[in-house]
């Protein structure tokens, strides 16, 4: 009897650290290089998973939609003006990349406010994989803003990096990254 005991306990250890792993795994492939980052920033994988799951649970939470056609095709007409602008006013077309990101995440649904750590973590559950992009724009932004030596090059960079997300934003015909994912392995 308590040899079988102790194998009950055994499997329920083994279910519970298979539990554990799974939920490594599916938090790594949905969040890519944002799960190291976290885990990295924590110090503590268990807290940075929770951390993780909270992100997910909050966006769930959030009431995110397609964009209508016609928002959609107003901010795509505002995107390719803003970067035929930047070979002339770089500084303008960048100003107005950052603008029209914000503008797609308010039209999904997201909220848009001066947190950007909040926005970074909102959209890192459906965007992770072009997250790494959208901080690097930003980083140059706020370095043009601070006066820091910011060259032409960095500000291409930025365009680029910010058109990235926004690209990902507008197209949501299938829905977000993830969902469009599991909806392939279904």
């Amino acid at each position: 009897m308590a040899w079988d005991r102790g194998r009950r306990r055994g499997a329920g250890a083994f279910a519970w650290q298979q539990g554990r792993r799974q939920r490594t795994e599916r938090l790594q492939s949905t969040f890519g290089n944002e799960y190291d980052r976290t885990v990295e920033r924590s110090g503590d994988r268990r807290q940075a998973e929770s951390e993780l799951e909270e992100r997910r649970a909050r966006v769930e939470r959030l009431q995110l939609h397609e964009i209508p056609p016609e928002q959609r095709q107003r901010l795509q007409t505002a995107w390719t003006e803003s970067q035929a602008r930047f070979v002339d006013e770089p500084d303008t077309a960048i100003d107005d990349a950052e603008r029209l990101v914000d503008e797609a995440m308010k039209a999904r649904g997201y909220p848009v406010g001066d947190d950007f750590d909040r926005r970074y973590d909102d959209l890192s559950v459906e965007y992770a994989h072009v997250l790494d992009n959208y901080r690097r724009a930003r980083d140059v932004s706020v370095a043009r803003n601070e006066g820091g030596d910011v060259t032409t090059e960095d500000l291409r960079t930025a365009m680029v990096c910010y058109r990235d997300l926004f690209t990902e934003l507008l197209n949501t015909s299938e829905g977000p990254p993830a969902m469009r994912d599991s909806r392939r392995t279904a």
